[in-house]
This record gives C-alpha cells, structure tokens and sequence, in this order.
C-alpha cells in the first residue's frame, strides 16, 4: 500500500505526519512510505534522513496525492488536496470534525475514508495513539516559559543581599494534560502555582504537584464529561466559578488557560473586567485559542497588550517546538495506522471501539454521529 505523506500548507504549521523513526515502523507492517520533497524541513529533518529511514521521495505534491491509498497529515487536508485524493482512499490527519464540517462533506462526497487523531478514545489501549495528549503536554510546558520570558518580575523566591523577591503567582485554569504540564513547569522554575478545574477528581493530581487547587463547592460532578474530558455546567455553577476566579486572578501574575471542551467553542472564563483587575504587567496564555479562547480579548495567533496586560492566542504552541512535536505525533499516527494493518493491509474493523470512535466518514457516510447531526440541521 502506497502511504503518502504530503507538506503541511500552512505556513504556521511546522510539524510534520511521519519522521524517519516511524518511517520504520510503517515499513515493518509491509507498507511503502512516499514523502513529499521537503515536507520535513521545519522539523529539521531532511530528504536524505527520510530516504536513509527507507521511505521515497516524491517531488510532485499532485503526484504523492493521486497515488496515495493512505494520506497521513497533522492539520486537515485543504479543498484542493480533498480533490485530488483518490476516491475509497484514507485519510489519517487532526481534524476537529464538529468545526470543520465544510471539510468532512467534502472528504464523505469524495468517498474518502477518514480518521481524526482528535477522536481517538481515551482508553489504555489508545494511550500510544492519543495525538491530543501528547500536543498538550508540550503546549503546557512551552506555555509557562514564554510567559515568564515576558514577565518583569522573577519567577522563584530569591533572598538577595537587597532583600527578598517574593515568587511569582501562577494561575493554572483547566488540569487536563496541558494544564498538569504548566502547573509541574512552573513550579520546577520556582513560582507559587494555584489550579483550577470543574473536576473534582483532578484535585489529587494538582497537589501532588505541589500546586493549591481551587474549587467551587457542589454537591455534584458536573463538570465531569465521558473519557475524562470536561463537560458545560450549569449557570449557578459558572456564576460562582467567575467569582472565585476573578478573586484568584487578580492576584496572579501568569494566567494559563487551558479549557477545552471537544469539538465545541471554548469556555469563556475571564472576560474583560476580570483582564482588568490584574496587576500591570500580568501575562494571559490563552492555550484555548484555537477554539476561541478563554479570555474574551484573546485574538487567534495574536499577541495582544489590554491595559498593560499581554494577552498571548498563539494556537500551534507545540508547533514552537516541532522536533519532539513531530516525533510524539508520528509515534502517535504510526501506531493507529499500525493497529489497523494486518498483513500489509488495512482492516478497517467497525466493531473495534478505537477504529471505529476515530472514524467519520467512510463509503460516503458521515459515521461521526454528532458531526452528522450538525451537518443535517444545515439541510
């Protein structure tokens, strides 16, 4: 089977589907890697590095298209390269499906079987599969150190001839993968860390970390979604959520906002008056971006300043670091593609629960049951 691997088109994207380690892998299961000239170099890897892996170079991005039987990509193919692919082949790339409907009507008319890494499930069989962690854990850590670049003040306590120099206080909101990533970064470089999430479960996890977390009192888990996301809350829950916030994030230098709910806009957590009571000179990192952000000010990809506060919405932050970005990531395509090959071919098992929760579209069906109901309601 013929596996293409074209370059990423935009121009933010440095990270690439496949590096020369899972050029190997790939290989072992019996498949053919052909890689598009170049599409390795803002991950520093070369055409030669490829091609010593075993892989093909192929200088034509139409030609690397129109032969694939398998498309491995990070972001989701454009309407071009959708036209290009050959009908009942298969497309293996992030996509969050539920906001990219113009992309998945597209790839199910073209009769093109698709996998989204953002679906694979959370279960301990997928973990070697689970792209989204695995981005996260970078996005936390390069979070918190670009902040404290930006920040006037030190991070840790120090006691100087001059006097003591109080640490620096971090606000963590949201304890998923990223979030956990930012809290143990922040404290390796000395500042006082706070955590907030609307899991109660996660309590445990952020003070092992030798972070306080906060917490709304309620009597129940509403904040608690399947596979350990997060879930919406209810209106009282999100009235007393902003109060004990803002009471916190006045307080704090660095605000990291992490507050994802998957395929849906992200939560508004800190709107622009709550911006405003912070101290001159505080830092937001806004890690929700890319689905709106956390902060009301937050602009996708921008670098704002409101009132002498920078608002960060930079979107691809493990893009920052495309080396260990785009060898996570290629573990992570290749063991997913790797699970589904027996004997040098695809076994696309709809009873498997892993294959199947990745999958949606295949022979001109929308399989992804809630991107289908949004897809209809437009009809």
């Amino acid at each position: 089977m013929y596996i293409a691997v074209p370059k990423e088109l935009d121009k933010l994207e440095p990270r690439v589907a496949v590096t020369p380690n899972s050029v190997k892998d790939i290989i072992k299961s019996g498949l053919e890697v052909y890689i598009e000239s170049g599409a390795g170099l803002k991950s520093f890897i070369s055409d030669n590095d490829y091609q010593n892996a075993g892989a093909n170079i192929i200088n034509n991005s139409n030609e690397i298209l129109s032969n694939a039987d398998i498309t491995l990509k990070v972001l989701s193919p454009s309407p071009k390269e959708i036209a290009i692919l050959k009908q009942n082949s298969t497309l293996i790339s992030l996509c969050q499906t539920t906001r990219e409907l113009e992309t998945v009507k597209l790839l199910s008319n073209g009769s093109i079987t698709a996998f989204s890494m953002h679906l694979i499930p959370r279960t301990t069989l997928a973990q070697k599969m689970d792209a989204l962690s695995s981005q996260a854990n970078i996005a936390g850590y390069k979070a918190v150190l670009i902040a404290a670049s930006r920040l006037g003040v030190y991070m840790p306590l120090l006691m100087t001839a001059a006097g003591t120099i109080r640490p620096a206080k971090v606000l963590v909101l949201g304890a998923g993968v990223a979030g956990l990533q930012a809290i143990a970064t922040a404290k390796r470089l000395g500042a006082q860390v706070e955590a907030f999430d609307v899991r109660p479960i996660v309590k445990e996890q952020v003070e092992s970390l030798g972070a306080k977390f906060i917490e709304v009192e309620s009597n129940s888990e509403e904040g608690v979604g399947q596979g350990g996301y997060a879930k919406e809350t209810s209106e009282d829950y999100k009235k007393k959520q902003q109060e004990l916030i803002h009471e916190h994030i006045s307080k704090s230098n660095v605000v990291i906002t992490t507050a994802l709910i998957p395929g849906k806009p992200a939560p508004l957590l800190i709107p622009k008056s709550m911006v405003e009571s912070m101290k001159p000179g505080s830092v937001i990192m806004d890690l929700a971006s890319e689905n709106g952000g956390n902060c009301e000010l937050t602009k996708k990809d921008k670098i704002i300043e409101h009132q002498q506060i920078t608002i960060d919405g930079t979107s691809n932050l493990p893009g920052s670091m495309p080396v260990h970005a785009s060898e996570l990531y290629a573990k992570n395509v290749a063991a997913f593609l790797t699970y589904m090959v027996k004997d040098g071919k695809l076994n696309i098992n709809m009873e498997d629960e892993i294959i199947s929760g990745a999958i949606y579209t295949h022979n001109g069906n929308i399989t992804h049951k809630p991107t289908k109901e949004l897809i209809d309601k437009e009809l």
